[in-house]
């Protein structure tokens, strides 16, 4: 599980709980700060608009990924690198076939897709069109998620301001008794708060988690992208190992050198 998500999201949850009690107290939490109309106008708004913007199955695969942010991705950049330079001497020194059994114990289907491929004798730039083409149909599954949020993020300030100039054309009719227009008026800029907590506590964050996320899998496909056709290009491991370490921050190509020393005693 990624605890930062999780601690982000208690803790923001927490910040405002706190500075709602410290300014009106505990006993006016439900009292001043739930309103059931504007809950509905604000979020029912908001998610009613999103799923005009977007087709059925889009909608609920957006609501699904939400505990996606919850889940640290099985991505080791370091570690995939290390396998694929495994692959070029294995392939160095029996041959191209003999990547086809260890293909059989990859969990990674991009991996074991493109090490098939290899196997079979596909033309390099097949191989290479083929797997971009993978590439680009996950990241295209991944930014439909994404969009799914970043939709409903700029929904929920923009139906809370709906929600807003409601309360303020009932205040307004009844702007005849002077001691209603207070309450009223808080009433009325709930919504505006709702729409604001919806749109900066989850879907943004949501959002650029998701992005974070996508970017650490493209590059790790990237990285066998190019590192399966170095291995058909027959390669030095050594080779293939400093052009996919170009992929890795400074400090990261130091930690994957000492490891790979380390492997080598």
């Amino acid at each position: 599980m990624d605890i930062a998500s999780l601690a982000g999201l208690i803790l923001g949850v927490v910040m405002i709980l706190v500075g709602i009690i410290t300014g009106a107290g505990l006993d006016k939490l439900i009292d001043e700060y739930w309103n059931v109309p504007s809950a509905i106008i604000t979020f029912g708004g908001a998610f009613s608009a999103t799923l005009t913007s977007v087709s059925l199955p889009d909608y609920i695969a957006g609501l699904k990924s939400f505990t996606l942010i919850f889940k640290a991705p099985a991505l080791n950049t370091t570690e995939m690198i290390r396998k694929i330079i495994d692959l070029s001497n294995v392939a160095r020194k029996e041959g191209l076939l003999s990547l086809e059994e260890a293909a059989a114990d990859m969990d990674e289907p991009f991996l074991k897709k493109g090490i098939l491929l290899i196997v079979d004798g596909t033309d390099p730039e097949l191989v290479r069109a083929i797997m971009e083409t993978e590439l680009v149909s996950i990241e295209g599954r991944h930014k439909s998620c994404i969009g799914f949020w970043d939709t409903l993020g700029s929904m929920g300030p923009a139906w809370g301001m709906i929600g807003t100039l409601v309360g303020l054309v009932d205040m307004l009719y009844h702007m005849d008794d002077v001691t209603t227009l207070g309450p009223a008026m808080a009433v009325a800029l709930i919504t505006t708060l709702y729409g604001s907590v919806l749109a900066n506590l989850i879907c943004i964050p949501v959002s650029n988690k998701l992005k974070t996320d996508n970017g650490a899998e493209m590059m790790m496909k990237e990285v066998m992208i190019e590192g399966l056709l170095s291995i058909q290009a027959g390669e030095n491991p050594r080779v293939i190992e400093e052009k996919l370490k170009s992929f890795l921050a400074p400090k990261d190509r130091e930690v994957s050198t000492e490891e790979g020393a380390g492997g080598e005693e």
